[in-house]
């Protein structure tokens, strides 16, 4: 228990635990994989299409990634 104080600064594990830091990171973490999820499934869909149906859209294939970005993490 005198190395774990020493790391955290005289923390104990329970105070380290008790406050929730892990369940917050995994929290983010599963956060952030979903919205990589969403991204990449809208790159790979955006990307199948043909430049006419893209076109159509609206949109041409420079854009794809950005369309991709708001999709997943809304607007810049």
């Amino acid at each position: 228990m005198a190395v774990l104080d020493l790391i955290h600064g005289g923390m104990h594990r329970n105070d380290i635990a008790g406050n929730g830091a892990i369940a917050k990171f995994v929290a983010n973490l599963r956060d952030h994989m979903a919205r990589r999820a969403v991204y990449r499934q809208t790159l790979r869909e955006l990307g199948a299409l043909s430049n006419r149906e893209l076109a159509d859209l609206g949109l041409s294939r420079s854009n794809i990634r950005s369309v991709a970005y708001e999709a997943a993490w809304g607007t810049k």
